[in-house]
């Protein structure tokens, strides 16, 4: 049985202003030397982890635009157990995750570290805001039940 999700509002379209700064952050963090396939991947696996059906299927698409393979997509929700990713990419996910899940214990002290050994940290700076606008965004279309298109 289908159920049929009613869009509760677009925050976008009642104030553009905050699309506006929403887009100028995204298109900052694509400026940065955060790669943009690592950008993708931090994308979708914050909307997994938060169950955004729009941005999982809008990042997903984004993705596999940019060049990332569908494998590791499908993958992207069991990173620890897989062959597919690198060790930056696994540290990188590790701190979406305690990111994402930040009341559980916060950014590990050891979590940390390992960026600091792999980025600058300028790049550490973008990676942590590249991870909280995407949960920023969640939280948005999560809210107002925005529909995949």
């Amino acid at each position: 049985m289908s159920t049929v999700i009613k869009h509760r509002l677009d925050v976008w379209k009642e104030e553009p202003l905050y699309w506006n700064l929403m887009s100028g952050i995204d298109k900052r963090l694509y400026e940065s030397t955060i790669s943009g396939s690592l950008i993708d991947i931090i994308k979708i696996r914050v909307s997994q982890i938060n169950k955004c059906a729009f941005c999982i299927d809008y990042h997903t698409r984004d993705a596999l635009k940019n060049g990332e393979t569908a494998r590791r997509i499908f993958a992207l929700s069991a990173w620890q157990e897989s062959p597919l990713f690198t060790d930056t990419e696994r540290t990188v996910l590790e701190v979406v995750e305690e990111i994402t899940l930040i009341f559980n214990h916060g950014v590990s002290d050891a979590v940390y570290e390992r960026l600091k050994s792999l980025f600058t940290e300028k790049e550490i700076a973008d990676i942590i805001i590249c991870i909280c606008h995407m949960n920023f965004l969640n939280r948005v279309g999560i809210s107002t039940k925005t529909t995949a298109l």
